[in-house]
């Protein structure tokens, strides 16, 4: 089955059509065999009103993370401890990754960075959790370069060992300004080019928020990946940047699902490597994501500029997943350009389409499990979460 057959839509360096067949045959190769990470962090820029749609308020965006953790393992339960935020519009791209990891049967490993809580459910601890989140990046220190150091390396030993291909998600409620921040300490001009969770991305108030992030951080000359994450990322980046390289050494393909904040680790990782390395590491090295991302060609565009800075051929994906014929507005909202992606909705149904599974299977359980989500309880009632 090709991708045209699927309606899988590809976008980046599309300039080889052999080497986007291999890419889908690497994906559905590997589907029972890939190491999912989830890696839920906090930054405390998702606190700045308006930064996010990953929480109606600031109070609710600190639970974000958890409780997205907690419907992608569990799915819609009465024994749940986390309600999900009451959103704007839509409703957790959570409830995506968990339909379809069930389908097809893989078991996420969850990441807490930050989050300052200890969650109940299985997880992977590699920092006190007393750290709690990165600070606002407008101060222009974020973590110290200790705390950046420690998660690299942590996440370099994790991904050294692994014997798989990976894919990486994340949770990180005001994870697209850091990213921007990111790429932007590197001279990229992608405000107009990073995505948001909501409908109308905010872009004034991210390109304010950055410009006095990048001020106050004040970098020296020669400043690296390490030193740009210490003053304006998250711990997402650290680890991740660490857990893509280790990964790439034991010489496993890396699906980053997500858009922007998977972009910010490209591009950490392109800054660190020597020039030699830098095609042998992104050969199998792919973005996944929802065709609600790449609507409008800003993500396509952010891809390419990484591509002609670092002169590298990344190649993206994204899943043919749509709502068009669901009957609940919280899933039709995804199709106005509400939510769009996060938890790994692009790249793990993106897996459940090369298994096999049609789009009517998938919007028919995504509607029972939003059903079974509201008749427990699950989602917040209250703005003030």
């Amino acid at each position: 089955m090709y991708s045209k057959e699927l309606g899988i839509n590809f976008f980046g360096n599309e300039s080889n059509k052999k080497r986007q067949l291999n890419k889908i045959e690497i994906l559905k190769k590997n589907i029972k065999n890939l190491k999912i990470f989830l890696i839920i962090a906090g930054t405390n820029t998702s606190q700045i009103p308006g930064i996010s749609a990953a929480g109606i308020n600031a109070k609710s965006r600190r639970k974000t993370a958890l409780a997205d953790a907690e419907f992608l393992l569990e799915g819609a339960s009465k024994d749940h401890k986390y309600k999900l935020p009451l959103l704007n519009a839509g409703v957790t791209p959570a409830l995506i990754s968990h339909v379809c990891s069930k389908l097809i049967n893989i078991y996420p490993v969850i990441v807490p960075l930050g989050i300052g809580a200890k969650p109940y459910f299985n997880h992977l601890d590699v920092e006190d959790r007393n750290l709690g989140p990165s600070n606002c990046l407008t101060t222009g220190k974020s973590m110290t370069k200790e705390r950046v150091l420690n998660l690299y390396e942590k996440g370099l030993a994790i991904g050294k060992s692994l014997q798989q291909p990976v894919l990486i998600s994340e949770s990180v409620p005001g994870g697209t300004t850091t990213a921007q921040a990111v790429m932007e300490a590197f001279g990229l001009q992608v405000s107009n080019l990073v995505g948001s969770s909501l409908f109308k991305a905010p872009r004034e108030l991210r390109r304010k928020v950055v410009k006095r992030g990048l001020f106050n951080a004040n970098f020296k000359a020669n400043f690296d990946s390490f030193d740009v994450v210490a003053a304006v990322g998250d711990p997402f980046q650290a680890f991740s940047m660490g857990l893509l390289i280790g990964a790439r050494l034991a010489k496993q393909p890396v699906i980053l699902s997500g858009g922007s904040q998977m972009l910010a680790i490209i591009l950490l990782v392109l800054e660190f490597l020597d020039e030699k390395h830098k095609d042998e590491f992104i050969e199998d090295v792919f973005i996944a994501t929802t065709g609600w991302l790449v609507k409008d060609n800003s993500l396509n565009d952010l891809v390419n500029l990484i591509n002609e800075k670092y002169d590298v051929k990344l190649l993206g994906l994204a899943s043919p997943l749509n709502f068009k014929s669901s009957k609940y507005k919280e899933l039709r909202d995804y199709e106005l350009g509400h939510v769009k992606e996060g938890v790994g909705a692009g790249g793990i149904s993106l897996l459940a389409f090369l298994d096999g599974f049609k789009n009517e299977e998938i919007v028919s359980l995504c509607q029972l499990n939003l059903e079974m989500m509201k008749d427990l309880g699950q989602i917040s009632l209250e703005k003030d979460c």
